[in-house]
């Protein structure tokens, strides 16, 4: 049980402003693991006080000093591999051996891909007769979401600081305990007091108090669409820059003379992955009417190895959604799908035998799904995957394209230049060609709903830039 009382202000630990806590829940087991306190706008105004201070002096930092913070940042977050990874396994429930490969080392990755572009990244560069600043934007409110918990604060914290910006961080409710090992980690790589600041609490307080306050000059924020669409009602109101990574609904497409078993397991396996709490998950995948039978068999098959199990067993593939309202909402998703004609060929709605305890959910697969009903449409949350049927190319990119989403997605073929051509009619952020490698440079965002902006890499650091011409 972890009972913490502080919020990182100005940095050190200062007790919050109120009484009020959040109780931190293991989902595999439904006990409380930990408290932190609920944060309010008090908390807000004292720590974007502290980066506005900070301001100034981090802005005016050498970039080569900043980079040297974010390699230090980098080694401190790797040290602290295990923790991280156990951490995250007992607040969002994801399997330990996922926790360490993608939680702790993925973030850790990025962190030092940020050390390496703040000592390369031209700050400054020459066109014609003017002179090109690159400055930071200024004091950036960072809300990130709790399926990714450690990833997306370094997706964000590690870009702004490296741009010479300040930050306020508001990390989910759900996962605030690896946020504070994230901001130890901070501290050790000395980072200057102020220029990183933590406060923990619940979004329609803490949260909306960041996004509405005066002293941010730009709130980036990954959750739903729902909530990304009031806080960029809210940052227009203000002219303030903002950077949204939302929901998907990614299409995965499988043309003829693709490797139907590599594409039909592979894609099973990302929907499984993190429980199905992924925003970029392939969840509809589309198969060519002639191999649609064959591959609807592959995937039930591929899910049935998928066995919900307690995530801190290392031959756990599949561990519980992060709480009892995910639960419910996609158990609720899968018998919407039943009801409108969708036919379930594994998994289902009922709890998995044995798991009286925990927010566990079956892996599901329908087949026979059309792209009007629902779990075509609407993003699910959870491992739940949709095999839609196509006549042909032409047919295949017009179901894919049909959403309001559109942030991944994968395409499969005999060969990459045949997928490449189709990957470029999707309207969509990024496409794995092939079962290609995610790529920590890369930059990830979305089309239409999916979100505003772009995350990782030199993409993800222009997005805390703003622009100034001297002209001689």
């Amino acid at each position: 049980m972890q009972a913490h009382n502080g919020m990182y202000i100005d940095g050190r630990w200062r007790p919050a402003a109120g009484t009020e806590t959040i109780e931190v829940v293991d989902p595999a087991t439904e006990e409380i693991i930990g408290t932190v306190p609920a944060g309010t706008a008090e908390d807000v105004d004292a720590a974007v006080a502290a980066a506005r201070e900070a301001l100034p002096g981090w802005a005016a930092t050498p970039p080569a000093e900043r980079a040297a913070r974010l390699g230090a940042l980098h080694d401190a977050l790797a040290a602290r591999r295990e923790e991280i990874a156990a951490t995250v396994t007992a607040e969002l429930g994801a399997p330990l051996s996922f926790s360490q490969a993608v939680h702790a080392d993925l973030p850790t990755t990025v962190a030092g891909t940020y050390a390496k572009l703040a000592a390369e990244h031209p700050f400054e560069e020459r066109l014609g007769n003017s002179r090109v600043l690159h400055e930071p934007v200024g004091v950036v409110g960072a809300i990130t979401p709790w399926n990714y918990p450690l990833h997306q604060i370094v997706a964000k914290v590690a870009p702004a600081l490296a741009a010479g910006c300040t930050v306020v961080l508001k990390p989910a409710e759900d996962t605030p305990l690896v946020a504070r090992l994230f901001t130890e980690a901070v501290a050790e790589a000395g980072v200057p007091a102020g220029a990183f600041n933590l406060v923990t609490g619940r979004g329609p307080v803490a949260g909306q108090a960041l996004a509405e306050h005066g002293g941010v000059d730009m709130v980036s924020f990954t959750g739903s669409t729902a909530v990304g669409r009031r806080i960029g009602a809210i940052a227009g109101g203000a002219v303030r820059r903002v950077a949204l990574e939302l929901g998907g609904k990614s299409a995965n497409v499988i043309l003829p003379g693709a490797d139907l078993v590599k594409a039909v397991k592979i894609g099973v396996g990302n929907v499984m992955a993190n429980a199905g709490q992924t925003c970029s998950a392939w969840t509809r995948m589309l198969v060519h009417t002639d191999h649609y039978d064959q591959a609807v068999g592959i995937a039930a098959a591929a899910a049935a190895k998928y066995v919900p199990g307690d995530p801190t067993d290392p031959a756990t593939r599949l561990g519980p959604v992060v709480n009892a309202g995910q639960r419910e909402r996609v158990t609720g998703y899968i018998r919407t799908g039943t009801e409108e004609g969708a036919t379930l060929v594994a998994g289902g709605a009922d709890a998995p035998e044995g798991m009286e305890r925990g927010y566990y959910v079956r892996p599901t697969v329908f087949a026979g799904v059309t792209p009007e009903m629902t779990i075509a449409r609407e993003e699910i949350f959870g491992p739940v995957l949709s095999i839609l049927r196509y006549e042909d190319a032409d047919d295949a990119a017009r179901i894919a394209n049909d959403s309001e989403y559109g942030l991944s997605g994968a395409v499969w073929a005999a060969d990459d230049e045949t997928a490449t051509a189709f990957a470029r009619r999707l309207h969509t952020g990024q496409v794995d060609i092939n079962g290609g490698r995610f790529n920590p440079l890369a930059p990830f965002g979305g089309y239409k709903r999916s979100g505003v902006g772009r995350e990782l890499g030199p993409h993800g650091l222009t997005e805390y830039l703003q622009t100034k011409s001297l002209q001689f």
